[in-house]
């Protein structure tokens, strides 16, 4: 029998198999920002176990509030930048060059076909796009992953979802993303992993990968994941160019993190974006998705450009066309956010 992605990645990582249903993985990765990570270092320190399994294998940001707010914010900080000088911690990037995490890491090259991915973050699942397993864990995984470098993990349980047609004008990977998430809910990947895969998502760029994998937790996946290929060895190449010759090399030693073709999925879902119109989220889960075309008169407060899934400059470069020469209705409040420096420079 086949394989899927993630169990070639899952075997090719396993420590240990306590039981058939739990594995313990050595991590490629462990990925920090100032929220959820001082509380996992403060309690390492507690325990007398103030160390790193390894320095290189640990990317730290601050990210969310930046500059501090106030001084619980700036405490949160300062942890974590004693935490990476103590450490000697080098991927720390500070106030000044710091960014959103989930653009952040991934243009700094830190993601790669087959790792394996761990953070204090939900949208973790954001570096699937790489062909990597990559997940969001609680404060004990994290503490247990800076430590060890290991993590438990399910064994694995993935769905695909093959995503055809061709886009029309104005709809974009955020509208498909939301309208599979309205497709299967919130709960309809709980304990899976989506598998993305089709001639769309082909013709994706990174950008657009990665916010189809950001998303797959709102529908309560694990994590989701782009299978790697020619688009990824091109975003990656000048990380890569030392480890292959051509980046013809890199797509076919990619290939081996590639889906055999009888590998089994608990469920498969077939998706035609040909009508797709652009979506829009409303009320409080984020399977309540509508057609842009059935909010028609909504009043609009507030328009927020940005985030972990469309601060990129892919984003910034659409939203700059669909503006230029017009300016805000009265009332209404723009906010624009480049997710990194590159990105707004």
């Amino acid at each position: 029998m086949g394989q899927t992605i993630t169990q070639k990645i899952f075997n090719s990582h396993l420590r240990d198999s306590p039981t058939p249903e739990n594995m313990v993985l050595d991590l490629d990765v462990v990925l920090c920002h100032e929220i959820t990570t001082p509380i996992a270092i403060m309690d390492l320190m507690e325990k007398g176990m103030d160390r790193v399994f390894d320095p290189t294998k640990i990317k730290a940001v601050i990210d969310h509030v930046t500059p501090a707010k106030d001084s619980k914010t700036a405490m949160q900080g300062k942890i974590m930048r004693e935490w990476a000088k103590r450490q000697n911690i080098k991927d720390f990037f500070d106030v000044g060059e710091n960014g959103v995490c989930h653009a952040l890491f991934p243009e700094k090259g830190f993601i790669r076909p087959g790792y394996t991915v761990i953070m204090g973050d939900s949208h973790t699942c954001t570096h699937g796009a790489f062909g990597a397993f990559a997940a969001g864990v609680g404060t004990t995984d994290l503490e247990v992953g800076i430590l060890k470098g290991v993590c438990t993990f399910r064994a694995p349980v993935s769905m695909k979802v093959t995503i055809t047609g061709e886009l029309q004008n104005g709809v974009y990977a955020k509208d498909v993303i939301l309208a599979i998430i309205k497709k299967l809910t919130v709960n309809g990947a709980t304990d899976r992993i989506i598998e993305f895969v089709g001639p769309l998502v082909d013709k994706m760029n990174m950008s657009s990968r990665m916010t189809l994998c950001n998303m797959a937790v709102e529908a309560g996946a694990t994590s989701g994941l782009c299978l790697p290929d020619r688009v990824t060895a091109e975003y990656l190449w000048p990380f890569i160019k030392d480890e292959y010759t051509t980046i013809d090399a890199a797509v076919e030693d990619f290939e081996k993190w590639h889906s055999d073709t009888d590998a089994e999925y608990v469920e498969v879902i077939d998706f035609d974006v040909t009508t797709l119109v652009p979506q829009v989220t409303y009320g409080y889960k984020p399977d309540h998705v509508k057609d842009i075309p059935d909010m028609d008169g909504t009043p609009v407060d507030q328009i927020y450009i940005g985030s972990c899934t469309n601060g990129r400059i892919e984003d910034l470069r659409e939203s700059a066309a669909i503006l230029k020469g017009k300016k805000l209705a009265t009332g209404v409040r723009g906010i624009v956010t480049p997710a990194t420096p590159s990105i707004y420079s």
